[in-house]
């Protein structure tokens, strides 16, 4: 095993890039992107994700390498790839952005260095899939001539307080050593202190089952809201005074996007399914989850007939694209869901978010969104309060957009009670 440490990112998205850098203000770092798009702009000091500050960028210029060529990783030892691990249009796990990324380390890989991967994984992907690409394309052996780890990423977009070095982390590495080094490695950077699991797969299945578990909470309140709904009890008030109790969960209903909960437990499922066994809580908690989007709709529909508004031909304004709030991360956004499905139904759809980005948007989803409040029309049948950005909350009289008989819905209970027409 190499003692030297150059660190190499490979991968500067959300996760990526607060982890290179960190790792920049102790180690020599290369961050590497092959969006060239996107090392130019980080190059010129500007993070589109704002995840990381102009600042902070500005404190590791000339200790972090930004850049898109390959040579730049030869010299470096420890590689660490935090790409994606998106699921494809049949919700099954897409494992090539992983199988790039490990073709790219393979082509610089030498004798004693350490890969670690942070893309969140089902059990076994680190040493049954990765791996072999590596070997295969550096003619190396594992755990002979190189080594690796796995210590999931826990990065909370948007989050400006439990940043990475505040997030207590698992590491893991394939041999006794390399799993104390890969610990090391990381306990130089994260303040919060780490946790060195048993094994690899050990450090993927925990990972792997941190989303599932709220993604399967969040299913369960989302059902109690259709049962609420139609008992006409308002599902907010129900959570709230059961909060009461010291040991009831504070989950709370609403769409589940995102590139971690929406995605995760579909790696779980497939590599269940692969063993022959087919696990039902998970999916049916997906099934829920994913029928959100097409549920509010049908919550605004009924309301806009009892006004004696016609659905086809309406004109609905959707405030927030993101997946979260305050956020401007795009990626597996639930929103996405409510326009087609209200698209389907005839309607005329307005999105206005002022963190979104319009070309991502075009690009992603085929949107063209507002992101400026003062361009914005009126006399909408409908405003659907999607996202809890803070410019949504500010004092804005939303009804001030709306028809004198049109729908205001808040997906988010964000708003005063009694202030929207109906809510999740």
């Amino acid at each position: 095993m190499n003692t030297d440490r150059k660190i190499a990112v490979i991968g500067l998205g959300y996760v990526g890039l607060p982890l290179a850098v960190e790792f920049a203000k102790k180690f020599p770092t290369v961050g590497f992107d092959i969006n060239e798009r996107r090392v130019n702009e980080l190059n010129q000091g500007k993070d589109f994700t704002l995840e990381v500050s102009d600042e902070d960028l500005a404190s590791v210029k000339g200790k972090l390498q930004i850049s898109c060529t390959l040579d730049d990783l030869k010299e470096c030892t420890r590689f660490i790839v935090t790409v994606p691990t998106p699921v494809d249009r049949y919700n099954q796990p897409d494992l090539t952005p992983l199988k790039k990324a490990s073709e790219t380390v393979g082509k610089v890989l030498k004798k004693g260095d350490i890969v670690i991967y942070e893309s969140t994984v089902y059990p076994g992907v680190t040493e049954d899939y990765c791996v072999p690409v590596l070997e295969k394309v550096s003619g190396l052996l594992f755990n002979k001539d190189f080594f690796a780890g796995y210590s999931p990423e826990r990065i909370n977009p948007g989050d400006k307080e439990r940043t990475l070095t505040k997030i207590r982390k698992i590491t893991s590495g394939s041999t006794p050593e390399v799993a104390a080094e890969v610990n090391d490695l990381y306990c130089s950077i994260i303040t919060a202190g780490t946790f060195q699991a048993a094994s690899i797969k050990v450090a993927e299945a925990a990972k792997v089952i941190e989303n599932a578990q709220r993604d399967i909470n969040i299913a369960f309140v989302n059902e109690l809201a259709k049962i609420f709904n139609r008992l006409h009890i308002d599902t907010r008030a129900v959570l709230e005074a059961a909060g009461t109790k010291w040991n009831f969960l504070p989950f709370q209903p609403g769409l589940v996007g995102g590139h971690c909960i929406g995605v995760d437990p579909y790696y779980l499922a497939q590599k269940a399914q692969e063993t022959g066994y087919h696990p039902e809580i998970i999916l049916a908690g997906r099934r829920i989850n994913d029928g959100m989007g097409e549920y509010v709709v049908l919550q605004v529909i009924r309301q806009l007939n009892r006004r004696g508004l016609p659905v086809v031909g309406a004109k609905v304004l959707i405030l927030g694209l993101t997946f979260k709030e305050n956020c401007p991360d795009i990626r597996n956004t639930k929103v996405v869901d409510i326009v087609h499905h209200l698209q389907d139904q005839g309607v005329e759809v307005d999105i206005y978010d002022p963190w979104a980005s319009k070309d991502e948007v075009v690009h992603e989803y085929g949107y063209a969104i507002c992101t400026d409040f003062n361009e914005l029309g009126k006399d909408y049948d409908g405003v659907i309060l999607a996202v809890a950005h803070k410019q949504f909350l500010n004092g804005t009289n939303w009804r001030d957009k709306l028809k004198s008989n049109g729908v205001l819905y808040d997906v988010k209970a964000v708003l005063p009670v009694g202030v929207a027409d109906a809510r999740l």
